[in-house]
């Protein structure tokens, strides 16, 4: 199942939101702030957060900021009032992934979910197979012959990426905009960084291998 952390001090909305998105098949953790969200976070996998701006204790600038500098890379979607430029840019600058103004329409914030979750390769029930190793999205495992790992979101999904299409090859702005989002950001480079830990957290496997495609990008050769 996908857990999705709805974060809203207001117990009437955040409620609302979580019949909706339990209606769709989700697994809904409810948090009244982002003091609480935190304390989720620390002993359940989240696969999504939905958060509200304006909160008590920890608001959701602050929340999704705490995070990104963690080094937690779950998708992050803000809901609020403040629908101003300057709102915005202060929530994408502070990592979120995407932004929903109130009142909140339910049937664009399961479409914004939907979105989010395949951006990031997580739609639920989603199985690769590659040779002998298994990609399962439901929880983020790559699993092979006595192997199994479980890799961050954004890992996740650059992976499915490159070996949905095994040889093609995949410029760096093309995986950006893509995984990360067009309005992101976020130098091209972070793709080398996730390149690189893929490499190092995959290394047993020798089913394929994620090459380096000079001058242009990267690309999944099938062995």
């Amino acid at each position: 199942m996908t857990n999705i952390l709805v974060v809203e001090d207001n117990a009437g909305l955040r409620k609302l939101m979580g019949i909706h998105l339990q209606r769709a098949g989700y697994t809904v953790l409810p948090a009244e702030d982002g003091m609480a969200a935190l304390e989720i976070l620390d002993h359940t996998h989240v696969h999504l957060i939905v958060a509200d701006v304006m909160m008590p204790r920890l608001d959701g600038y602050s929340l999704t900021r705490e995070l990104r500098e963690a080094g937690v890379t779950t998708p992050v979607l803000l809901v609020t009032v403040r629908d101003s430029l300057e709102d915005k840019r202060e929530g994408f600058q502070s990592g979120a992934d995407d932004y929903l103004t109130k009142p909140v329409d339910f049937e664009e914030l399961l479409l914004r979910v939907e979105a989010l979750l395949r951006r990031c390769g997580m739609q639920q029930n989603e199985t690769l197979r590659v040779g002998s190793v298994t990609l399962r999205a439901d929880t983020l495992t790559v699993e092979g012959k006595g192997f199994s790992c479980q890799l961050r979101p954004r890992e996740f999904a650059l992976l499915e990426k490159l070996l949905s299409c095994p040889a093609r090859i995949f410029t760096r702005q093309m995986l950006m905009d893509e995984l990360w989002g067009y309005d992101s950001e976020s130098d091209p480079r972070t793709v080398d960084t996730h390149i690189r830990r893929l490499r190092e957290k995959l290394a047993a496997l020798a089913d394929f291998e994620i090459q380096t495609v000079r001058g242009l990008g990267y690309r999944a050769v099938v062995r």
